[in-house]
């Protein structure tokens, strides 16, 4: 934070695998995966907190982190001469030679950072959600309840919470009575029995209360050493965790349409539908917000074309792109070229993607690099796409990076 308030670290944790992202994920870590045309995920998490005056973190990196690492390092540069950085942290063995057991274990094998800082709070925020958060308003509610941690919430369908981890809020509708990671059959809210309340992976430690449930964790020899799975359970226990509700979250320049917008894009479904969130007249998830941005770096290109009779409804098209063919309800990044005759529908096509003359491309998700010869198709007969291709349970297509297109 700035000079006058708080001081508070800001820790991401960016080191997972997203086997359920493949084959996005295969070249490269969730978190560096592009969102929106022009955007890392890692980026949401952190505009949201650099937006907060949080200017200085660190995000841990473990999986296949050289996309990450890159775009972070030339991307989020801030100011040396106050001080201030976003820095990427490499799983670094302090402890033995062993990776990470799990995202408390990252934390353990990482405190060096906080030792370095010693900061008041640690804001320990997960690197791979669409969402705004002021996460200042989190902090006043963590500093005035005094709990050793505050976990961020959102209500969800009953039926998914096999998906989260649970939290059961006590009478005050603040203290953590109960977290349950991933369960089956939680019970609902008093207020609303078919719903819960699921950690967002956000959470606000008092240094104090962090350091010292980490080394308890890493003296339990049953423990997974993970934060859902171990630190909130045993913080819980004690007392010491307290609820934040994110509907309670206000930034500035929401829209009644996309206030309290979060998602975890953790599925290919998912992924696809918060895309599809972006392009109606009345976004679900309002990318033009500048009260509240999304910060990135797309590289110098040249504005998008639209030659030869192209044309793009209900799109995202971002720069460089050409596009000579027909576009419609579909997102497309930095230097996509769509031929003539060409016909992209409910897609999303990553960097350099060129869709061939005549091309036919329908619920996909095309990785960079792809190239899809004149005339192919992709969407259009279910039975060979599930021969050739990824697709998912709920019928979107996804080719990885580079992949050959028949």
């Amino acid at each position: 934070m700035r000079r006058g308030g708080p001081s508070v670290l800001g820790i991401v944790l960016a080191g997972g695998e997203g086997k359920r992202l493949m084959p996005l994920t295969a070249d490269r870590a969730k978190p560096a995966v592009t969102f929106g045309g022009t955007y890392r995920l890692v980026d949401f998490v952190l505009s949201n907190l650099v937006n907060a005056d949080i200017l200085r973190i660190c995000v841990l990196t473990q999986y296949k982190s050289h996309s990450l690492d890159r775009h972070i390092t030339t991307t989020w540069r801030m100011s040396s001469l106050l001080g201030n950085y976003v820095t990427p942290v490499p799983a670094q063995q302090r402890l033995g030679p062993r990776w990470y057991l799990g995202s408390a274990d990252a934390l353990l094998q990482s405190l060096n950072l906080v030792h370095d800082e010693q900061p008041e709070y640690v804001a320990v925020f997960g690197a791979d959600h669409v969402y705004r958060m002021d996460p200042r308003q989190m902090l006043a509610q963590h500093i005035e309840g005094g709990a050793g941690v505050t976990v961020a919430g959102i209500r969800v369908p009953r039926s998914e919470s096999s998906s989260f981890g649970v939290i059961t809020p006590g009478s005050d509708g603040r203290t953590v009575e109960r977290f349950l990671e991933k369960p089956a059959d939680p019970p609902g809210l008093v207020d609303d029995p078919e719903s819960v309340f699921a950690s967002m992976g956000n959470y606000l430690f008092t240094t104090k209360a962090l350091v010292e449930a980490l080394q308890r964790d890493a003296e339990d020899e049953d423990s997974v050493h993970d934060m859902g799975g171990s630190i909130l359970p045993q913080l819980t226990e004690r007392g010491e965790a307290q609820l934040y509700d994110f509907s309670a979250n206000h930034v500035p320049g929401e829209t009644n349409r996309d206030r309290g917008y979060w998602r975890d894009v953790g599925t290919l479904d998912a992924y696809y539908d918060a895309h599809m969130d972006l392009i109606a007249e009345r976004p679900a998830f309002n990318l033009f917000n500048r009260s509240w941005p999304i910060y990135t770096s797309s590289g110098q290109l040249s504005p998008a074309r639209f030659n030869a009779g192209g044309m793009a409804s209900e799109s995202i098209i971002s720069a460089g792109c050409l596009i000579r063919g027909q576009v419609t309800r579909s997102v497309l990044s930095p230097g996509v070229v769509v031929d003539p005759g060409a016909v992209v529908q409910g897609s999303v096509l990553h960097d350099n993607v060129h869709i061939g003359r005549g091309a036919v491309v329908r619920g996909a998700v095309l990785d960079k690099n792809v190239q899809v010869p004149p005339g192919a198709t992709i969407g259009v007969n279910p039975e060979r796409d599930a021969e050739l291709y990824t697709v998912s349970k709920g019928g979107v297509i996804a080719l990885g990076k580079g992949q050959r297109v028949s």
